[in-house]
Protein backbone atom coordinates (compact mmCIF):
# COMPACT_ATOMS: atom_id res chain seq x y z
CA UNK A 1 0.00 0.00 0.00
CA UNK A 2 1.12 3.52 -0.72
CA UNK A 3 1.29 6.22 1.91
CA UNK A 4 -0.60 9.21 0.52
CA UNK A 5 -0.08 12.69 1.99
CA UNK A 6 -2.33 15.64 1.19
CA UNK A 7 -1.13 19.24 1.39
CA UNK A 8 -2.62 22.71 1.14
CA UNK A 9 -6.30 23.31 0.58
CA UNK A 10 -7.14 19.64 0.05
CA UNK A 11 -7.20 19.12 3.81
CA UNK A 12 -10.46 21.02 4.15
CA UNK A 13 -12.21 18.22 2.22
CA UNK A 14 -10.87 15.38 4.39
CA UNK A 15 -11.92 16.57 7.82
CA UNK A 16 -8.28 17.40 8.54
CA UNK A 17 -6.90 13.95 7.71
CA UNK A 18 -3.58 14.54 6.00
CA UNK A 19 -2.34 11.02 5.27
CA UNK A 20 -3.81 7.72 4.17
CA UNK A 21 -2.71 4.19 3.34
CA UNK A 22 -4.31 3.31 0.01
CA UNK A 23 -3.91 0.41 -2.38
CA UNK A 24 -3.96 2.24 -5.71
CA UNK A 25 -1.91 1.14 -8.72
CA UNK A 26 -2.23 4.36 -10.73
CA UNK A 27 -2.86 8.03 -10.06
CA UNK A 28 -6.36 7.63 -11.52
CA UNK A 29 -7.15 4.81 -9.06
CA UNK A 30 -5.76 6.91 -6.22
CA UNK A 31 -8.02 9.84 -7.13
CA UNK A 32 -11.04 7.52 -7.37
CA UNK A 33 -10.34 6.03 -3.95
CA UNK A 34 -9.97 9.47 -2.36
CA UNK A 35 -13.19 10.64 -4.05
CA UNK A 36 -15.02 7.57 -2.71
CA UNK A 37 -13.86 8.42 0.81
CA UNK A 38 -14.44 12.18 0.48
CA UNK A 39 -16.80 13.02 -2.43
CA UNK A 40 -16.31 16.80 -2.04
CA UNK A 41 -12.63 16.44 -2.95
CA UNK A 42 -13.27 14.96 -6.42
CA UNK A 43 -13.62 18.18 -8.47
CA UNK A 44 -10.44 19.52 -6.89
CA UNK A 45 -8.46 16.41 -7.79
CA UNK A 46 -9.40 16.78 -11.44
CA UNK A 47 -7.87 20.23 -11.82
CA UNK A 48 -4.70 21.81 -10.57
CA UNK A 49 -3.16 18.90 -8.65
CA UNK A 50 0.41 17.65 -8.98
CA UNK A 51 1.36 14.24 -7.66
CA UNK A 52 4.80 13.35 -6.37
CA UNK A 53 5.57 9.64 -6.27
CA UNK A 54 8.73 8.91 -4.33
CA UNK A 55 10.00 12.43 -5.06
CA UNK A 56 9.20 12.51 -8.81
CA UNK A 57 6.50 15.09 -9.70
CA UNK A 58 3.79 14.27 -12.24
CA UNK A 59 1.06 16.50 -13.66
CA UNK A 60 -1.87 15.11 -15.66
CA UNK A 61 -0.33 11.61 -15.70
CA UNK A 62 -3.47 9.62 -14.90
CA UNK A 63 -2.00 6.22 -15.73
CA UNK A 64 1.36 6.71 -13.99
CA UNK A 65 1.98 3.59 -11.89
CA UNK A 66 2.27 3.82 -8.14
CA UNK A 67 4.67 1.14 -6.91
CA UNK A 68 3.78 -0.69 -3.67
CA UNK A 69 5.12 0.98 -0.53
CA UNK A 70 5.54 4.33 -2.30
CA UNK A 71 5.19 7.71 -0.68
CA UNK A 72 2.76 9.88 -2.64
CA UNK A 73 2.18 13.61 -2.09
CA UNK A 74 -0.73 15.55 -3.58
CA UNK A 75 -0.07 19.29 -3.89
CA UNK A 76 -1.14 22.32 -5.90
CA UNK A 77 0.07 22.12 -9.48
CA UNK A 78 3.36 23.89 -10.15
CA UNK A 79 2.97 26.74 -12.64
CA UNK A 80 5.75 27.61 -14.99
CA UNK A 81 6.44 30.52 -17.19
Amino acid sequence: MARVVLTGGLLRFTEGEDSFELDARTIRQLFRQLAALYPAIEPHLMEGIAVAIDGQIYQDAWLEPIPPDSEVYLMPQIAGG
